[in-house]
């Protein structure tokens, strides 16, 4: 097997948020090693998340597998020189202060560029400024532009600092419906389950307590097979359902019927009569079901995690695979502090006394046990 994607990239995460944890929680399963450095006093907010005050969060845990975590506070100088020292050893530095926050703790990007000429710093916020807002697509974004960021230092030498604004982000994923604003005059309206220009496509209830499953026909042919399965093979030919646009103007008498269909049967028995003849389709799944889920059990998909505080439970696994280097969980989510000594000591040769005086002087955050 070969190595991860990212290995021998150091990445320091200074992120308090949702958005920014899930984008190195992904440069870190592509095997970037990943040192999440939180405050003594004001740490990760996620480690309280779901009413635990500790790494067992399950947001916390969701979002920092395989990171280290050290405890640092850069309100003071010394904590800045160390972070700065670190700096001067990395890769990337991922932050979602918020440029005021920033600058009041004198962490600005050429305060890093001073530690290390072609540092990259990326940058989440809610619109290019300001305070992060919690968005893992923007995390997605961020990981995207991490890769992009080292890429290019790799063909010129030169590092950069990288906006990742959520705002903006969440507006790209809408493009087609601002463009036919921009193109049509008039904001397009509310379709719900519906499609563009798909019917029959929506959710439809199924037999049991609120069981549903999903249904996306996408053209005539489809729409005859649907029919066959229904034992309804006559309404592909009414003029009201021969075709998609007539189909499309006549949706509500259309999904009645569909659904009365569906609710005699599950929604897996609706699922695998309809994927055997072509036709999209799948069942709503809650939490529960998702870990029961078939498919994913035979993919793999979840992985089993043991943590010191957390216990031992399943977690989503990489969500891409590579057949050359694939990626697994290494580590579960960090206790606070839980890996100063690898941090301070092996990469930053400060020796035992020097970390015991941080300690006491509030600057280096004791591990928890």
């Amino acid at each position: 097997m070969e190595r991860l994607p990212l290995f021998g990239h150091r990445i320091l995460d200074l992120t308090t948020g949702w958005s920014g944890a899930y984008g190195t929680r992904l440069l870190a399963d592509m095997g970037a090693e990943v040192i999440k450095v939180e405050a003594l006093n004001d740490g990760d907010s996620l480690r309280a998340s779901m009413g635990r005050s500790d790494s067992a969060g399950a947001m916390f845990n969701h979002v920092n597998r395989n990171k280290y975590g050290c405890g640092l506070d850069l309100g003071w100088p010394e904590g800045r020189g160390l972070f700065l020292r670190l700096v001067a050893l990395s890769d990337v530095v991922v932050e979602d202060f918020g440029a005021p926050v920033a600058a009041e703790l004198g962490l600005s990007y050429e305060a890093f560029r001073s530690a290390r000429a072609d540092a990259i710093l990326v940058s989440l916020s809610t619109q290019g400024t300001g305070v992060t807002h919690d968005d893992p697509v923007a995390g997605v974004a961020a990981a995207a532009a991490v890769g992009l960021a080292l890429w290019h230092r790799r063909r010129t030498g030169e590092g950069q600092k990288v906006e990742v604004a959520q705002w903006e982000t969440m507006v790209s994923l809408m493009g087609e419906y601002v463009l036919g604003h921009s193109m049509n005059g008039r904001p397009p309206e509310p379709i719900g389950n519906r499609h563009s220009f798909m019917a029959p496509h929506g959710s439809y209830r199924c037999a049991g307590d609120d069981q549903r499953v999903a249904i996306a026909v996408k053209d005539d042919q489809q729409f005859a097979a649907l029919c066959r399965v229904m034992g309804r093979p006559e309404l592909a030919a009414e003029p009201r359902f021969a075709d998609v646009v007539s189909r499309y103007h006549n949706q509500d008498e259309l999904d009645g019927i569909v659904e009365e269909w569906t609710r005699q049967h599950s929604p897996e028995a609706v699922t695998e009569s309809l994927q055997a003849v072509g036709v999209a389709a799948a069942p709503v799944l809650n939490a529960p079901a998702l870990f029961d889920d078939p498919h994913l059990r035979a993919r793999g998909f979840w992985e089993s995690v043991s943590h010191p505080e957390a216990g031992t439970w399943d977690l989503d696994g990489v969500p891409w695979r590579l057949s050359r280097s694939p990626a697994h969980i290494r580590l579960p989510a960090p206790r606070f502090g839980e890996h100063n000594e690898y941090v301070l000591r092996g990469l930053l040769g400060l020796s035992e006394g020097d970390v015991r005086e941080l300690v006491e002087a509030g600057i280096v955050g004791r591990p928890s046990t």
